[in-house]
């Protein structure tokens, strides 16, 4: 037997009793007289003790052992005449009578501890030590219990698990497919899925009125922090149902995980905000509400008065930071050349200062007068002591600026506050977005997604003005999920093609299975998909999630422990009637 408990389930009431540990050798502190070793498992770590009671044949063996040095001991639990508060099993130690040494360890290229002196990538070659680490560990239990509690509520909701293929047909719209070749069907490809969208619409036309899954989902896309090449969806679909009927059980379901994984109750609705209102009052579809901060468009305020910044543009608008009066000017200045860097984008910042005796101070004193910029604070609700922060130029990069920079206001007053949630529900998205260098329309979301009822008059007439029955779930400005209802209709499907610019015959070699479905009955319905890794990393209090994956890839989408991706040798290629053609410098 290789222990009778674990390292982090012994306590006082243990004291007296025989016990057998393996583990890991978190430290080693030779003290002379003693020697201390930490021992840890995925449990926790347990202190064990060698001294002069411990037997001669074991005392040899410690100046071999070394730090991650796989070890089995057995002992007797005793009471620590000084205890550790910090640790679960800090009132007890271990008394060593045998000691095996399993398997030695080279020095670690980093050491294991929670703060740790790996970098990023460095601990991304080693992930295998690096999972060893508490917060890393911690993470993937969370993931782990976040999806008991997922299928537990599912369950009971009468959802069943279906699993669907990875190796499905490519598809246009969306992000580049990963494509996979077929060695039995030459020159012919299979694509990893980016959403099981087209399967779980099947699964609603074969009479399975709640399905969901768990399941990986594959983009081929720029990556950054929220985005891996493979992720994780808990995708799910519901027949005869409404929009309204979608967000009612989903809301549940993220009040459960919120009440079971953090202990937060919600008794009130979540809020929802209009796609228009929310790139209006927050210049982003995903707004961060966790503080306030709206904007307020002063577009017709503030002409005419010589200004040609402000005369020259389409928009101006701008936000009130509460108590930021006393911003110095050098505090001012940094943020103007925060908003002109390339990602914000912005030409520059005009700002207020309602001082807390009720004069104003601003960088158009020039042009504007003390009634002008009162006028101004009024409007934008500013009280003595605020602070107004002010963008001009094109409408949709002005409101994008003002998102980001209220994003660096949230952050340098402390007001985006990892342990705080705010989440809230954005609907009635446009149906489709124009495409300017394409000359030709995208989905919104995705080309199943249905229309609302009254705008399908448009769909020739004027498609931009269509809205759709689709909705996004988000919280701390991360957009957890979204859905839509679907088009259940061979003739409303065949109209959102026409409006894609996909042909029937494209259509019908694309999704030809669909469409031919939809002809036998297929029931109204409708659903949505949360990112898994997403909702875990803000639960976590991460803006990475990375750090909720077990083997994640890197920014490149390479996984530099397995050195992959990789290139295959030419038996390999000629079996898939493949040829790699020589990198083009550019």
């Amino acid at each position: 037997m290789y222990r009778t408990h674990t390292c982090g389930e012994l306590r006082i009431s243990h004291v007296g009793q025989k016990v057998t540990l393996s583990g890991w050798v978190q430290t080693i502190r030779n003290l002379g007289g003693m020697t201390f070793i930490a021992l840890r498992d995925r449990y926790g770590i347990t202190q064990l003790v060698f001294d002069e009671n411990t037997p001669k044949n074991i005392l040899p063996m410690l100046e071999g052992l070394g730090r991650e040095y796989v070890v089995k001991i057995a002992g007797t639990v005793i009471e620590r005449s000084s205890k550790n508060p910090k640790m679960s099993t800090g009132d007890i130690e271990i008394s060593v009578s045998e000691l095996d040494v399993l398997n030695k360890s080279e020095i670690p290229p980093f050491t294991i501890e929670d703060d740790t002196d790996g970098g990023d990538e460095l601990r991304m070659k080693y992930r295998y030590l690096d999972l060893r680490r508490n917060p890393v560990r911690k993470n993937l239990e969370l993931r782990h219990i976040m999806g008991q509690e997922i299928r537990k509520f599912l369950d009971g909701e009468k959802f069943i698990e279906i699993e669907t293929p990875y190796l499905v047909n490519s598809t246009p719209e969306g992000a580049r497919d990963f494509l996979v070749p077929s060695r039995m069907n030459p020159g012919e490809f299979y694509a990893l899925p980016q959403s099981p969208q087209t399967l779980k619409q099947l699964l609603m036309v074969s009479g399975f009125d709640r399905y969901f899954q768990i399941v990986k989902c594959f983009r081929d896309e720029d990556l950054r922090a929220d985005r891996q090449p493979e992720f994780t969806q808990i995708d799910c679909e519901m027949s005869f149902v409404d929009q309204d009927d979608i967000l009612s059980i989903f809301e549940r379901l993220a009040k459960h995980l919120f009440y079971n994984i953090k202990g937060i109750t919600y008794n009130e609705a979540f809020p929802r905000i209009t796609y228009e209102d929310a790139m209006k009052y927050y210049g982003s579809d995903k707004p961060d509400l966790r503080f306030g901060m709206r904007f307020y468009e002063l577009t017709e305020k503030v002409k005419g008065k010589g200004f040609v910044v402000f005369d020259s543009v389409d928009y101006i608008g701008g936000f009130c930071a509460k108590g930021c009066s006393e911003y110095s000017r050098k505090q001012l200045d940094e943020l103007t050349l925060f908003v002109q860097r390339p990602q914000v984008g912005a030409k520059g910042m005009v700002y207020v200062k309602y001082n807390t005796d009720g004069t104003f101070k601003s960088s158009v004193d020039k042009f504007y007068s003390p009634e002008d910029l009162k006028t101004w604070a009024e409007y934008m609700g500013a009280q003595p002591g605020d602070l107004l922060l002010i963008l001009a130029g094109k409408e949709s990069s002005t409101l994008s600026a003002l998102n980001i920079l209220r994003l660096e206001m949230g952050d340098q007053l402390g007001l985006r506050d990892k342990d705080k949630f705010a989440p809230c529900w954005v609907v009635d998205f446009p149906l489709l977005e124009w495409d300017e260098d394409e000359k030709r329309f995208f989905a919104k979301h995705h080309p199943f997604t249905s229309p609302k009822t009254e705008d399908i008059q448009y769909f020739e007439s004027d498609p931009g003005r269509m809205h759709a029955n689709a909705y996004d779930f988000v919280v701390n400005g991360v957009e957890i999920g979204g859905g839509s209802i679907r088009i259940f209709n061979s003739e409303l499907q065949q109209k959102m093609f026409s409006a894609l610019g996909i042909s029937k015959e494209e259509a019908e070699v694309k999704f030809g299975f669909l469409l031919n479905a939809f002809r036998f009955g297929a029931p109204p319905h409708g659903g949505i998909a949360f990112g898994f890794d997403r909702f875990c990393s803000v639960l976590g209090g991460s803006e990475s999630i990375r750090d909720f994956i077990a083997f994640p890839k890197n920014n490149s989408g390479r996984d530099v422990m397995l050195d992959t991706p990789s290139k295959i040798d030419k038996k390999q290629l000629d079996e898939l009637y493949l040829n790699v053609l020589p990198i083009q410098k550019k």
